[in-house]
């Protein structure tokens, strides 16, 4: 049975029928729709069915299958807008960006000169030592072995 609509969510409203949406996928987890506010022409927001707030609470099969399906159309984007080049974003939590508190990928075609930009290496960033940099990957390889530990995503027989 279809999970209800979270209160107040704009895109459980959408999905569940309450909203003008131009959609380009739909399956039985997964829809994609265009984005009302684009970046660029066929901006385009991949969404699962049932809502989950973010990157944390989504369910590893559910995301394995909405990062399938955000693949596929990022190349049909991208051939359909002769894009030449697409951004796929994830803005999970309110500190990351997030506005619509129910997970989702946006895929943003992209072209040279195009006014948007996500600047990678950030310049107010500093590079950390090599030490730190090998404590804090210790920290995560130990977190995820972690029997323990919930929402890791995997079974302990999986690690």
């Amino acid at each position: 049975m279809p999970a209800a609509p979270h209160p107040s969510c704009p895109f459980c409203d959408v999905i569940h029928g309450a909203g003008e949406v131009s959609m380009c996928y739909e399956d039985a987890d997964v829809v994609a729709f265009m984005d009302i506010q684009p970046v660029n022409a066929g901006h385009v927001l991949v969404v699962p069915r049932e809502h989950y707030e973010s990157l944390e609470d989504i369910p590893h099969e559910v995301a394995t299958h909405l990062f399938d399906v955000a693949t596929r159309l990022s190349r049909v984007i991208h051939d359909v807008m002769h894009a030449e080049g697409m951004n796929m974003v994830v803005n999970s939590g309110a500190a990351a960006g997030q506005d619509v508190f129910h997970y989702h990928v946006h895929l943003i075609p992209r072209r040279a000169g195009d006014g948007f930009d996500v600047p990678l290496p950030f310049a107010g960033s500093e590079m950390p030592d090599r030490q730190r940099l090998d404590a804090t990957a210790a920290r995560l390889i130990a977190a995820l072995r972690d029997p323990m530990r919930r929402n890791t995503g995997e079974t302990a027989a999986a690690r």
